[in-house]
């Protein structure tokens, strides 16, 4: 159900993906619509979630995302001998344990590294959220640019080519589980087959 990731040069690393650069993906969704849908009901000014997996006794290396206009949340949901230091997270020159329940928020353009000390998997849920200093203008313009990404005719000299790019990324953008009074799952009618299945790439 993971998929691996490819430019992470560990192995151990694996992402399943329910929205990435603001749009979400209609069949991840639905095999975790309570998930999905109370992120979307909070509101969060998220632009990527994601499940993460890292199996028994491996590391990722220090790295950097060069990217500080979004920050990136983990939401401990598995950590294997919760408390006993065996699963942690560096960020420069901090290092914390992962605690079910307990969030932490930092900044991927910082140097950071993790390791899974234990003998079972970790699993988190990642949100990547807008940083709070951008203003709307900014955010929607990286969101246009994340948008050109997947679907380059917005760029099209031609204006009816442009405007049904832009329909087709606001489709895109849309929620794709029914609002069904609670946490239910379903997929909106009408974009059943339209999106395109995406794997995060970290």
């Amino acid at each position: 159900m993971l998929t691996d990731t490819t430019h992470i040069p560990q192995e151990g690393w694996k992402t399943l993906v329910l929205l990435n650069r603001g749009q979400w993906d209609d069949t991840n969704a639905n095999l975790f619509p309570q998930t999905a849908k109370a992120i979307h009901k909070s509101k969060a000014p998220v632009a990527e979630v994601f499940f993460a997996s890292m199996k028994p006794h491996t590391s990722i290396k220090p790295h950097s995302d060069f990217t500080n206009f979004v920050l990136t949340s983990h939401v401990p949901l598995v950590i294997p001998e919760n408390g006993n230091n065996k699963c942690r997270l560096s960020v420069g020159d901090e290092t914390r344990q992962w605690i079910e329940g307990k969030v932490i928020l930092f900044d991927t353009s910082i140097y950071h590294d993790a390791i899974n000390e234990s003998d079972e998997k970790r699993y988190i849920l990642m949100l990547r959220v807008w940083h709070p200093d951008l203003s709307n203008d900014e955010r929607e313009a990286l969101q246009f640019i994340y948008d050109c990404l997947e679907i380059p005719e917005l760029l099209s000299s031609d204006p009816d080519i442009a405007l049904k790019a832009e329909r087709h990324a606001k489709m895109m953008r849309e929620f794709p589980l029914k609002d069904s009074g609670g946490f239910g799952g379903g997929s909106k009618q009408g974009n059943k087959g339209k999106r395109k299945k995406k794997t995060k790439k970290k």
